[in-house]
């Protein structure tokens, strides 16, 4: 009996301290979770009243991190060009935060990409990564960031307690604070105390270059798949290794818009599964529930495609995520609050309110359907890697002569996508698709050629980045943006798709040794040193050599010495040019040469300035480089992403200085300063509108300058009396005199009559003439991207066409069928002579969003080498 009490007693007493310690425990968690502020109480003001400069936004972050470090992980990915930070929260229950990396592993096995050898399990809960801000004027999504947040860590919000059960939430709270911070800062300096709604108010007119891209002003929703930036890459490397679920990436459109979200538009890449089209309905459907009951207007399947690989919806979606974008009406327009076009205001506290509520309802689905998201993630890799995407099955890239570094600049490519890739092992005849001819026809995989293989978990990716065309319906609707990119031609690759597997010899090739070349260059007793024109790193390294003070010489015409053939192009530095240097010129060479990434492993150093064939070194086919002193054009009426990528190619790339002159300014500049004034794509150049003004650059060019157009800037010159055509032009004339029944047209048609005029971005095969110097280094053949109608007529005299579009030279990508009559029998690349100075023509971008990697050694042909 009394063993029995005691017994009683003891089981009382241990039941009791165990209910204790969960009361206690569970008091310390409500008393720790209650004392997260809400973004308001943190802020001081309610999230839409005012903008939050991105420093406030990373302090909230910082803070709910602190405050409930079993819920929230804050993770600095990076820095920007201005130095701010990159973060990422990882938010989810305290089991799933607490075994973070475990998930993160178990998603790289689900994906057959794990490291650690471990089986994956369809039971971890689903990613879901949530992507703010990437365009820095498009602000209500960031602060929408801190809503979501706080409603997935608030103790009182049962709801997202339970999804969190089995989803795990990334946010990015802002992909571009560069940009955000220009809007902010420039939005906070215009507005009074009280915003003004009306559209005509300053507020509204957001100035050049605007907050929409990043410091370079490139816009970072078309880097994804490039990763030109330094944003683009930290991200990108962190998003691959966990390769999420469900995307969203939230933007802003038109004020007058109602909110966007998924299900797209069409067309829809044809690799996109009937899954990842299944789970966007299931996502609208689901958005449009909340909407429905606020009254808020929306719309789906218009506008938006998901083609395009570049995007934040697209590139997850060829890494088997489901991506989608959404996008809220306001932009850079809305301000605070903005009158609409139905006369209703629209407020920064509606916009962040939508989104604040897609993305609540994002994680809901997904953890609704986490079973499903899973099992059909492991699926497409699954499929990926055992049956390979597409019909070719291996991509050959011959490693001949092409403008393009591949030991470098392809590598880092792939890599920065996480696709393998490997030498072939052995000569062995193959059937393919070449990329040159177009046309299917054998030919030989020899020995370290580089082989891609379908057979990976990157195969849709690989696919979609290499397929010769990307296939589509004939659109209804607009291309959102171009439709051809396949990386062969925009890197200019000597390739070919191979319908077989073909097995791979080295994964991985020894460094190539350096000593013969360094020891004959440190030798010091050459009479001259050369070094091949043939990549965009022969410009980086001549680019350094003439900062360092050294004179550079380059040949016109091919030659042979030491046994080895030179094209025209090559650079030639003699040490009787350069004996300031005396004894410390190879080493400034080397320096040069040799630096990173960017090897020139054939520079030849001769004895002797007498050539074995070919014109001597000291002949007048040998000229010095003269160091240009360059100008590049911005502001207001030019376009700030031609502009930036220009800016970034010189002060990131070639590291060679460049001075930025605003157009308005132009006028009061001393252009005898510069021998080279690069006019980027623009609509709207004042100085060659005014008379006097053009008048003066037509003379500082007869006076030996040089002036570079690209694009639209090409069309004004045409239009400012400076010798060149637009081939429109004439053709236009006569269909305005047209009064044929041709002309008259259904309303109903509206759209497709359009499209028939209408260039989406298409690749097409240009004839080069590479014994010009704007041509050197290249084959007889360049790829260029079109993003409109436009060739010029034939340079008649004092003048030379260099690139020529022909007949039937379209290569890939939508160009309706009246636009497509117009491209041929035109000049894309020309130069013109303007007394002892030159005019350089690029109607088409060779530095397209920095991918179009082909057109770099074009344009620095245009800067360095055309006019010496």
């Amino acid at each position: 009996m009394v063993q029995d009490k005691v017994q009683t007693f003891f089981f009382i007493f241990t039941t009791m301290r165990k209910l204790f310690l969960v009361l206690v425990l569970a008091g310390l968690f409500n008393q720790l979770t209650a004392q997260v502020q809400s973004p308001e109480a943190f802020l001081g003001y309610k999230i839409g009243t005012r903008y939050t400069p991105h420093w406030r936004l990373v302090e909230y972050f910082r803070y709910v991190a602190q405050q409930v470090p079993q819920l929230v992980k804050l993770e600095q990915y990076g820095l920007t060009n201005e130095k701010r930070p990159l973060m990422l929260a990882y938010v989810s229950t305290a089991p799933n935060i607490q075994n973070l990396e475990t998930v993160r592993q178990n998603n790289l096995r689900l994906a057959n990409m794990g490291s650690d050898g471990g089986t994956a399990s369809e039971a971890g809960p689903v990613v879901v990564w949530l992507s703010y801000n990437v365009h820095g004027n498009e602000t209500s999504s960031s602060e929408a960031s801190m809503l979501t947040l706080y409603a997935l860590v608030d103790p009182s919000n049962t709801q997202t307690k339970e999804w969190l059960k089995n989803t795990l939430v990334i946010m990015d709270p802002c992909l571009n604070p560069d940009g955000r911070d220009r809007y902010v800062n420039w939005f906070n300096s215009m507005v009074g105390t009280q915003y003004n709604p009306d559209p005509q108010s300053r507020e509204h007119a957001e100035p050049w270059p605007g907050g929409r891209t990043n410091h370079y002003n490139f816009d970072l929703n078309r880097d994804w798949a490039w990763q030109s930036q330094i944003e683009s890459q930290q991200r990108l490397k962190k998003y691959n290794e966990w390769l999420p679920q469900v995307h969203v990436d939230f933007h802003e459109q038109g004020p007058n818009a109602p909110y966007y979200f998924a299900p797209a538009a069409e067309p829809y890449h044809e690799v996109i599964t009937p899954w990842q089209r299944e789970f966007q309905v299931m996502i609208g459907r689901n958005n449009a529930k909340y909407f429905d009951r606020n009254g808020w207007l929306y719309f789906t399947k218009d506008g938006f495609d998901l083609f395009y690989p570049g995007y934040g919806d697209t590139y997850p979606i060829y890494n088997g995520s489901i991506g989608m974008t959404f996008e809220q009406g306001g932009g850079p327009a809305g301000g605070l609050g903005i009158t609409t076009n139905d006369g209703d205001t629209l407020t920064l506290i509606d916009r962040a309110q939508h989104h604040y509520t897609t993305g609540l309802s994002t994680v809901e689905t997904a953890s609704q359907n986490a079973a499903r998201l899973l099992k059909e993630f492991h699926h497409f890799y699954n499929d990926a890697l055992n049956t390979g995407s597409g019909e070719y099955k291996t991509y050959v890239i011959k490693r001949r002569s092409t403008p393009v570094d591949l030991e470098s600049t392809l590598d880092r490519y792939l890599t920065g996508n996480g696709i393998s890739w490997a030498y072939a092992g052995k000569t062995a005849a193959y059937r393919g698709f070449s990329y040159i001819t177009g046309k299917e026809e054998q030919f030989n995989v020899e020995p370290h050629d580089i082989l891609l293989t379908a057979y990976q978990p990157k195969s849709v990716l690989l696919k979609v980045l290499f397929e010769p065309v990307s296939k589509q319906a004939a659109p209804k609707n607009f291309p959102y943006d171009i439709t051809a990119w396949s990386l062969p031609y925009a890197f200019g690759l000597d390739a070919f798709a191979v319908r077989d597997r073909i097995a791979a010899g080295a994964q991985k090739e020894e460094t190539p040794s350096f000593d013969s070349t360094i020891s004959k260059i440190k030798a010091n007793s050459a009479y001259a040193y050369v070094l091949p024109w043939k990549s965009f790193s022969a410009a980086k390294v001549l680019a350094r050599l003439l900062k360092a003070g050294v004179r550079v010489r380059y040949s016109n015409e091919p030659f042979t010495v030491n046994g080895k053939n030179f094209d025209p192009g090559s650079l030639i530095i003699t040490q009787a040019s350069n004996r300031q240097f005396a004894d410390r010129l190879p080493a400034v060479i080397l320096d040069a040469a040799y630096k990173e990434d960017d090897y020139h492993y054939n520079i030849e150093a001769v004895r002797s300035g007498f050539v074995d064939k070919g014109h001597d070194i000291g002949s007048s086919a040998v000229a010095l480089v003269q160091k240009p002193r360059v100008v590049l054009i911005t502001g207001e009426g030019t376009s700030s992403g031609s502009a930036g990528a220009i800016w970034h190619l010189f002060e990131q790339q070639l590291q060679y200085p460049v001075t930025l002159i605003n157009a308005n300014d132009v006028a009061r500049v001393n252009l005898g300063q510069y021998n080279v004034i690069i006019l980027p794509d623009g609509f709207n150049f004042r100085f060659l509108t005014d008379r006097v003004l053009n008048e003066q650059l037509k003379t500082w060019v007869r006076q030996g300058g040089k002036l570079i157009a690209l694009q639209g800037a090409v069309a004004q010159l045409a239009q400012a009396d400076w010798g060149l055509h637009n081939k429109a032009d004439s053709s236009d004339t006569r269909k305005r005199n047209d009064t044929s029944y041709s002309i008259v047209r259904a309303y109903q048609n509206r759209t497709i009559d359009r499209l028939d005029n209408y260039n989406s971005g298409t690749i097409y095969k240009l004839s080069l003439d590479n014994t010009h110097p704007l041509g050197y280094g290249y084959p007889d053949y360049y790829y260029t991207l079109k993003e409109d109608n436009s060739v010029y007529e034939f340079i008649k005299e004092g003048g030379w066409n260099v690139g020529v579009l022909k007949k039937n030279n379209y290569i890939s990508g939508f160009v309706g069928s009246k636009a497509q009559a117009k491209l041929k029998d035109g000049l894309v690349f020309g130069v013109q002579d303007l007394g002892r100075g030159r005019v350089v023509y690029l109607s088409d971008d060779v530095l397209f969003r920095s991918f179009w990697e082909t057109g770099k050694l074009l344009f620095c042909n245009a800067v360095f080498m055309v006019g010496q």
